[in-house]
């Protein structure tokens, strides 16, 4: 049977001028629709856009003359979402019988297969958060900052190392494992205080260790207890914008005053909240999602992510930042443009990445998908185009065939679906 799984390619996929992922060549996107309704040519070079104009405007002179196009007629492009969420070392595992294998060789190679299928998707930027510490100590780890360094030039793929226990006795060693983690080259400091047997410890211990080494801080919590919600935000408040909280599912189960009461203590504090509306990845009860128009008209930075890909806590997710915006668009209320946002604008901005926007001057990482409009693209987002750094680096054509109605009396031929290239 064929192995129909992403595979990392034995060389960067080159782009069509053949030039390599440190030296992107220039490339010319013809014929694109933006969110705004115009149809334009974007022009990106050196990795980043070179210039926007209408259509045809944008014609190579006698110095762009080799100048490769890519025909975007039909498609919609967009700033490329981001992934601020996701479980690199435990992705792709659900079907494993027993537990979950920590063997370096099984956690690089899921990683790399997960953020292949997440960067199909259109995420060229992906947060892993990664166990440090216990049994495993900092194999994992080193798997996934591999799987990063093997995917450079495609997507990049930072670490976030979450030690269990922080306090006492025990947590001596999850300290020390956690230092040594960010000199391995883990690039944020986290983890779960909710799990260890003093959680405002646990807070402080991750602060300490972020303020000593200069990183950002993303703690995973369900928010269950809003108060200890609201300490740990008014603790970490000090390192805004540095500050991620998420998922913070158990907030949709408040009484309406106190989830608002806390929303308020969260925008105060100027933490970002991370939100997962394909479901929580903690435990596999853990469905709910935060109420994010409450979050947001509380003045709450609040970006989504996809979190768990087809691990024991989700094992159908499928990591995928458009279907994220489109939960919140359908099933939290917001605009296609706002749902759109939190995945791409403020998930870059929970990663301390430049914002992109298609306009000239600004990081050539796009994502075009087939659609007239955002509602289209969110509901039907088949066909893609991903654009990192101002190289394609995948492609996903979809195209649906119908067979002839018996009524018909024509012949076998299927009528394809869309206009355009596929």
């Amino acid at each position: 049977m064929p192995d129909n799984r992403p595979q990392p390619p034995s060389r960067p996929w080159s782009s069509p001028s053949g030039s390599s992922p440190g030296d992107p060549a220039p490339l010319l996107l013809c014929g694109a629709r933006l969110t705004d309704g115009r149809t334009v040519d974007v022009r990106l070079g050196g990795g980043r856009i070179e210039a926007v104009g209408t259509a045809g405007s944008l014609a190579p002179d006698a110095t762009r003359a080799c100048v490769p196009r890519l025909d975007l007629a039909g498609y919609l492009l967009l700033p490329a979402p981001a992934e601020p969420h996701a479980h690199a070392d435990t992705a792709l595992s659900a079907d494993e019988p027993g537990p979950v294998s920590d063997d370096p060789q099984d956690v690089q190679r899921r990683a790399t297969e997960a953020a292949l299928l997440q960067l199909g998707h259109g995420a060229t930027a992906l947060r892993a958060h990664v166990r440090v510490g216990d049994m495993a100590g900092l194999g994992a780890l080193k798997a996934v900052l591999r799987a990063g360094r093997s995917l450079r030039g495609l997507a990049e793929l930072t670490t976030v190392a979450m030690p269990r226990v922080l306090t006492g006795v025990a947590g001596a060693d999850g300290l020390a494992v956690l230092r040594d983690a960010v000199k391995m080259g883990a690039s944020v400091v986290g983890g779960c205080p909710d799990l260890d047997p003093d959680p405002a410890g646990y807070v402080e211990a991750v602060l300490e260790v972020a303020s000593e080494h200069g990183c950002p801080v993303d703690l995973h919590t369900d928010a269950a207890d809003p108060a200890r919600l609201a300490r740990f935000a008014a603790m970490a408040g000090g390192l805004r914008p540095g500050v991620t909280l998420g998922p913070c599912g158990a907030l949709s189960a408040l009484p309406a005053e106190l989830a608002a009461r806390t929303a308020d203590r969260l925008a105060a504090a100027g933490v970002t909240v991370v939100c997962l509306p394909q479901g929580c990845c903690g435990a596999a009860e853990n469905r709910g999602a935060a109420p994010v128009r409450l979050l947001r008209s509380a003045g709450v930075r609040v970006a989504a992510g996809s979190g768990a890909l087809r691990d024991v806590s989700n094992p159908v997710g499928r990591g995928d930042p458009l279907e994220a915006a489109y939960l919140l668009a359908s099933c939290q209320g917001l605009s296609p443009e706002d749902a759109y946002a939190s995945v791409s604008t403020a998930a870059r901005a929970a990663m301390g990445l430049p914002e992109v926007r298609v306009e000239a001057g600004f990081p050539a990482d796009l994502l075009a998908v087939r659609g007239d409009g955002l509602p289209a693209a969110l509901s039907l987002a088949y066909s893609r185009v991903v654009v990192h750094r101002g190289r394609v680096v995948a492609r996903t054509s979809a195209v649906r065939e119908y067979c002839d109605s018996a009524a018909s009396g024509t012949g076998p031929g299927l009528p394809r679906q869309g206009r355009g290239p596929a």
